[in-house]
């Protein structure tokens, strides 16, 4: 294998000044349409203060939902929890850990008894427009305005990598934090190809020969979990069809513009890939869940897997010595793709926010500015494998495979970075339908030309429809 960068040289690519937003970073700027901000938090429960800014009453409880995925939960008791319990010690903490965001909290909104901290993530994410029109999310302005616990000399906003509060706004107010730095593209087993003398491919020429070679050794060159997980291979669709066609492809879906799911770059993408799953992929995985999908792909059944670099994480206790987790980018599909084969997505991720008709929202945004701080980073780092959006607070840290082999795959792209997708989070109901058009369009059941169809009208839909609040960006 080729060396691997050194520890400074990783923590300076991803950690921290790589995602600096600038020209072409594709990272992450949102302009909003008007619209009345809606709540915010209530009034201080007590007086704020040099040492108390955001007016915590040290008594008061707060409650904090977690979702239990691959990061688990333990960070948030073991430390941001704890960090709380520190500094307020008469103030009881209620954890509520879920894999069914969702479920579990929508009655709870709309009866009135909304959680303060919810970490909204999951195949069964909160809709957050939803949300925001009936007031529910606090505006977390005060929060990136106050003293950072990590430098008391800038201000929270200041420490954070680019693209953490333009992603934070909705109808251009701050309403969600983005905790992690994330990287999404196709995962594999470095060993693997050590060991067999493969070469990752990039063009779909050599992926299909590589899929041919797999087949021989009895595996599926590509699976996704069609059962809990449809969304990673859309998130691969989106992206693949902007390294077709650049970036605006993504920005005129996020717009909602007319005619976007139905260009070109689009239909391409959607085609290549229902071509490699038809000669290459195996229908059972249409049934399984992330988890067994992530199994099989340690037992070497699946040579790339697309997902995000919380991965190796989630699949800690199930990996094998003989598996390095290594990520690679999309191959370019066409000869005059829009960008070049380096190309990756690279975005924030791992929504918070804090419930503005809770009981404590101020401990909310308190719990907040503590998971910001150089330990409750930091200690996350330690944990979960994966990085936070703060500033230079991991440096000296052992990173492992999957994070060197990320920094690795991030310079090479250099400011050819896939911008995230934002309709995921303003328009939940396009994004839940792409999930069962992506499952019918890669099993076969329908065409690429009717799956970019069906989307259009799906999107067309929420255009005409004067109730949903639109949202944009241009960058």
């Amino acid at each position: 294998m080729s060396t691997t960068p050194s520890r400074r040289e990783v923590l300076r690519r991803i950690g921290l000044t790589a995602l600096a937003a600038g020209p072409g970073a594709g990272l992450l700027s949102a302009c909003a349409t008007s619209r009345s901000a809606g709540p915010v938090a209530a009034s201080s429960a007590a007086p704020t203060s040099a040492a108390n800014p955001l007016g915590v009453d040290a008594a008061r409880p707060l409650e904090v939902v977690i979702f239990s995925g691959g990061n688990g939960d333990g960070y948030a008791t073991e430390l941001h929890e704890a960090l709380y319990s520190k500094a307020y010690p008469k103030a009881k903490i209620n954890h509520v850990p879920t894999q069914k965001v969702g479920t579990q909290l929508r009655p709870r909104f709309i009866s009135g008894d909304a959680p303060d901290v919810v970490n909204n993530s999951g195949p069964e994410a909160l809709d957050l427009q939803s949300l925001v029109a009936e007031g529910h999310l606090a505006d977390l302005t005060p929060l990136f305005e106050a003293p950072s616990l990590a430098d008391p000399a800038k201000k929270v906003r200041d420490t954070l990598v680019g693209g953490v509060y333009e992603n934070s706004l909705i109808d251009g107010v701050p309403r969600v934090l983005q905790y992690t730095v994330a990287h999404r593209a196709l995962w594999y087993n470095a060993k693997l190809f050590d060991q067999r003398g493969w070469q990752v491919p990039r063009t779909w020429a050599e992926f299909n020969a590589l899929g041919e070679e797999a087949k021989k050794a009895g595996i599926a060159l590509f699976a996704y979990p069609g059962q809990v997980g449809p969304f990673y291979q859309l998130w691969n669709l989106v992206y693949s069809a902007a390294k077709i066609g650049g970036n605006k492809v993504i920005i005129d879906i996020d717009n909602l513009a007319d005619g976007a799911w139905q260009a070109e770059p689009v239909r391409q993408a959607v085609a290549a890939w229902a071509q490699v799953q038809r000669d290459f992929g195996d229908k059972a995985y249409f049934g399984l869940d992330h988890t067994q999908t992530q199994v099989k792909h340690l037992k070497d059944e699946v040579l790339f897997y697309p997902c995000g670099s919380w991965l190796e994480n989630e699949m800690a206790k199930d990996r094998p010595e003989s598996f390095e987790y290594a990520i690679a980018p999309v191959p370019s599909i066409t000869a005059a793709d829009a960008m070049p084969y380096e190309a990756i997505m690279v975005g924030v991720s791992e929504a918070f926010f804090v419930a503005a008709k809770g009981a404590n929202p101020q401990g909310g945004l308190e719990y907040l500015r503590m998971m910001l701080s150089r330990e409750g980073a930091r200690g996350y780092t330690e944990m979960t494998k994966n990085l936070t959006v703060v500033n230079g607070v991991v440096d000296g840290l052992e990173l492992t495979s999957a994070v060197r082999s990320a920094a690795k795959a991030q310079e090479a792209a250099g400011t050819d970075i896939i911008t995230d997708i934002r309709f995921e989070g303003w328009y939940k109901e396009l994004f839940d339908h792409g999930q069962v058009q992506t499952n019918s369009v890669m099993s076969g059941r329908i065409t690429p030309e009717e799956f970019c169809a069906n989307m259009q009208k799906k999107a067309d839909a929420l255009k005409a429809d004067s109730a949903i609040a639109k949202q944009s960006r241009s960058v």
